[in-house]
Formats: C-alpha cells, structure tokens, sequence
C-alpha cells in the first residue's frame, strides 16, 4: 500500500502549464537584459570616470601611512632622545600618554616605569621623566645663563575666559600678580587673619562633634576636610564664606569648581592634537562643558560682590585692590582668573593632604599613637592649640612631611621646555626643546630617593639612622624656584591646626580598614572618594 504512494502522490504537467512556464521564464530573461543594457554603459562610466580619482585616493592613504611608519621609526631609533630608556610605545607617538591623562592613571603609570627603567626615563617623543632630587633646580629654577624655563602651555588648561591666571602667565605678568599676592600670604599677615582661621576650625570641630559616637554612621573626613578649607579660603579671599560648614554641604561653586579640573585632561588633549578638537569635544560629558561655564558666572559675581563690598577687614583683596588704578593692578578679567585660582590653590590640595595624612595615619597604628601623645600631652585644652603652640610640635611636621611624600597634592609632573641651547639636568645632557618634569609621586616612591619608600614612616625626618641615606631634598611638594606655590606658609598653617584639633578631640578608626582608599584616580588633581571613619569624641 505504502510503496505505491510516492507515483500515486506525483503532479501531473499539462502542455498549458509548460507554455505558461516557458513564456514566463523568456519575459524574466528580457527584462534582466534589458536591464543589463541600460545600466552596463553607467557602470562602466563611473568606473572610467573615478578610477583616477580612486588611484590619487589610495596613494594618498598609503604615503601618509609610509609617512606615519617613518616618524615611529625616526621616533623609537633616530630621535635625538632615542638612547634614553623607557617603553618604545610611549617613544614612538604621544598616544599611549595620552591615553593615560584620559584614563587619569598618569602618575601611578610614571612611577611604575621609573621602577623599571631607572631615574631618567622617556614617557613621550619629545619628553623626559625624572625623579632625581638635582633635577629641581635645572627644570624648574634660574642659574647663570639659564633664566626660567617655559611651560608646556599645552598641559596647563586655558581659563574660562581665556584670561591668563598666575598659573598660566607670562613671566611678567606672573611677576606683577605674585608681587600683588604675596603680601596676603606672608606670615606677618596670617597671624593677623589667625581669628577667622580658628573660628572655622572650631566650627569644623562642633560639626565633627555632631555627627561622631555613632558606629552605625561613619564620618566621611574627605567631605568635612574639604568643607572647611573652603570656607577659610573663601573667607580671606572674598570676605565671607561659602557656607559649607555650616549648611554641611558643598557650595555650588565648589561642585564645579571640583568638577571642572576634569576639563583640564580633555582640553590637554585638544592642545596636543588641534586637528582632532571638534571629535573630542563631541566627547566631553556636557555636565562638564556646562559646569565650567557656570563656574565662570559664580566667579564673577564673587568678584563683583567683593569689589562693591564696603567690608575694611583686611583679606587677600585688600593688597590688590590699592593698586587697581594702576599700571601694577590686575583688570577684572585677571581678578576672576586669580581669585578661581586662588580657591583651588588655597582649599583643595591642603584638604586633599588632610584626607591622606589621616588615611595613611589609621593606616600605621604605630604613628597614630605617636601622633596622639604628641598632641594630647602639649595641649590640655582646645584653646591651647593655637597657629604658634603648633610650631612648636615636631612629631605632626614629620608626619605631615611623610604625608606630602606619600600622596602629594599635585602628583603630577608640571613640563618645562629645555633652552634651545640645551642644558645638563641631573648629569644628562638634554637636547633645547625637550620637554621635562619632575613627576612628585614617582620621585617620591623611588627606592633611589628613600628608604622603604611605600611605607609611611615619619621618623625618616626626625633623624632616624635608618634613613640618613634618604635624599630629603627631593622632597618639593610646593614645587621649586620663582614660580614655587605662593600659598605655602597658609598650606602649613591649616594643616598643622586642623590635624592637631582633630587628633586632640577625637579617636579615630577606618571604617572599612580593607579598603585601598589611595587608589585613585589623577587628574591634576587627586579624585578622591570618601574617606569613612569612626570618629569617638574624647573631650
């Protein structure tokens, strides 16, 4: 039955249906030859027509990437820096450092290459890395026949309104906004403005007070740190303060103040490879772009604020504003610049240090103890510890030394160009045009530079045989020569009060000891996370 089904089940094909069929299949072929004709004579015109323009195309391509095989071949084993050590990637173009900037890796990327190339190292074609202490001088300092060398502008981001700050300036200019400044951090004037520091530190203090004694509610020190040096910034800048202690919040201007130094690693960028701005700058978070602007609006109306301000309590304004009819003022344009500087300057990077001293601090028990007895048998009470009662402690400046050491502020290099002449820097000669640094956190943690050097060990400045070795003058985490950081003497002053205030009223434990706080995140500035601690009041 079932063997028969596959012939019973076969279709039958009439002659009408094979007529049918075969007309269909004759009409299909006409049509695709017609086709064939009409657009054969267009196809082989175009070809006629864009063969040259494809061949002048192609060489085009292929001499530009013969030329770009040339510069990385000239680059990694012709270059006039081509015998000092280091990776051949970083040799051969500036993408890999740049790449690094973007990624915000750039010194822990320097440090670790130094550790495996030696003290003098290149990190691009035409750049040089070192972590020599002799360095300093030749780089960044003045010497007979050798004036100041010029920055890297490329590395220094352009100010909002594209008025050059005292850290963008020229040398003149540099020298007229250092000589209007440098009355306002002098030490005679900081004893002066002693009552409107301590009355932050105290509030500081009371808020601590407030939010300690509870396990359950860690204290992030990094916010608190922050919040204060803003506010005693503000204060002796503007005449008042952003109100961050007392609303235990960041002012607006502060979030975009933090916000904007991210600008700085996009725009590094745009400066080194012009052609390619309007794709970076597609890339750019808005919130970024859009900070910065607003940023530029709340310094102006500080700016305007304080120069309508009737106030006659001397701050850091009151020096430059004698002068402002004068050839040696400063326009409204270099007052914004400034005063965005001098915010920065003067708050984040003493917080900063505060956050890794007491990191580095919980991290060591040994030194905290140290630390603990200093304070709590110089002082007995909280009026005691006072800016010059502060001096006087020898342990807290080692630790703050070793804390400057171990996680400087600015950990970056900041370039200068080599005369056109060329000049000798740590014993190596080095061709004009060359491109140098000293990078702060790989001169720091070098095992050429000191002794155990990932370790927090304050006694290394306190005389300690072990490390007589150690080359202590390496140590500039307020940089060297005549564009040295002007806010120094206030830098030392907070850090001193506000450590030794905390260690006298509180103890102090990690909330989470595991957690590798340092690990971070670099550009120009420090991006810090929270810094969690168990604070248990004491007094």
């Amino acid at each position: 039955m079932f063997g028969n089904v596959g012939m019973d089940m076969q279709p039958t094909v009439t002659p009408a249906v094979t007529a049918s069929y075969v007309d269909h299949m004759d009409s299909t072929t006409q049509y695709v030859n017609d086709q064939q004709r009409g657009y054969r004579p267009l196809a082989i015109a175009v070809a006629e027509t864009s063969y040259p323009a494809v061949l002048v195309a192609g060489l085009a391509v292929g001499l530009g990437i013969l030329y770009l095989i040339g510069i990385i071949i000239y680059n990694v084993y012709f270059h006039p820096l081509a015998r000092f050590p280091g990776p051949k990637s970083f040799a051969a173009t500036r993408i890999p450092y740049i790449r690094t900037i973007l990624k915000g890796r750039i010194p822990q990327t320097i440090r670790d290459l130094h550790v495996k190339y030696g003290k003098v190292i290149r990190i691009a074609p035409d750049e040089l890395s070192f972590v020599d202490g002799d360095a300093w001088k030749p780089i960044y300092g003045t010497r007979p026949g050798h004036g100041q060398k010029p920055k890297d502008v490329r590395v220094f981001p352009p100010t909002a309104n594209n008025v050059p700050s005292i850290i963008q300036s020229n040398d003149a200019d540099h020298s007229r906004f250092r000589r209007l400044l440098s009355h306002a951090f002098s030490e005679s004037s900081l004893r002066g403005q002693e009552p409107i520091v301590r009355g932050y530190i105290d509030l500081l203090i009371q808020r601590l007070h407030e939010n300690a004694n509870d396990e359950n509610k860690p204290v992030d020190m990094v916010s608190w740190y922050n919040y204060t040096t803003f506010d005693v910034i503000g204060d002796l800048a503007f005449g008042e303060p952003f109100g961050c202690l007392e609303e235990s919040r960041y002012h607006p201007w502060v979030k975009f103040i933090l916000g904007n130094i991210k600008f700085g690693a996009y725009s590094n960028l745009m400066r080194r490879i012009p052609i390619l701005k309007p794709l970076i700058t597609l890339f750019i978070p808005k919130s970024i772009l859009r900070q910065r602007y607003q940023h530029l609006e709340l310094t102006k109306q500080k700016v305007l604020g304080r120069l309508k301000s009737s106030n006659e309590r001397p701050d850091f304004f009151s020096h430059i504003l004698k002068h402002q009819d004068t050839e040696k003022g400063m326009s409204f344009g270099e007052l914004m610049t400034n005063a965005s500087t001098l915010i920065i300057a003067g708050s984040e990077t003493t917080a900063t240090l505060l956050s890794g001293v007491t990191y580095y601090l919980l991290k060591t028990p040994n030194a905290y103890a140290k630390l603990k007895e200093e304070v709590r048998t110089a002082f007995k009470s909280d009026d005691e510890i006072t800016l010059q009662a502060c001096n006087q402690l020898t342990y807290i400046h080692a630790v703050i030394n070793e804390g400057l050491r171990m996680y400087p502020p600015v950990a970056v290099g900041l370039p200068r160009i080599v005369d056109p002449q060329g000049d000798t820097i740590a014993g190596e000669w080095v061709p004009g045009g060359t491109i140098t640094s000293v990078y702060q956190l790989a001169a720091y943690h070098s095992l050429s530079n000191f002794t155990e050097p990932d370790s927090f060990i304050p006694e290394r400045f306190l005389g300690d045989p072990r490390f007589e070795n150690d080359s202590k003058t390496v140590l500039q985490p307020f940089s060297f020569g005549p564009r040295n950081c002007i806010g120094r003497n206030l830098a030392y002053v907070e850090m001193r009060s506000i450590l030794a205030r905390v260690v006298f009223n509180f103890d102090m434990e990690l909330h989470d000891p595991n957690f590798v706080w340092t690990d971070q995140d670099c550009f120009i500035l420090w991006d810090k996370p929270a810094l969690k601690v168990k604070l248990t009041s004491r007094v």
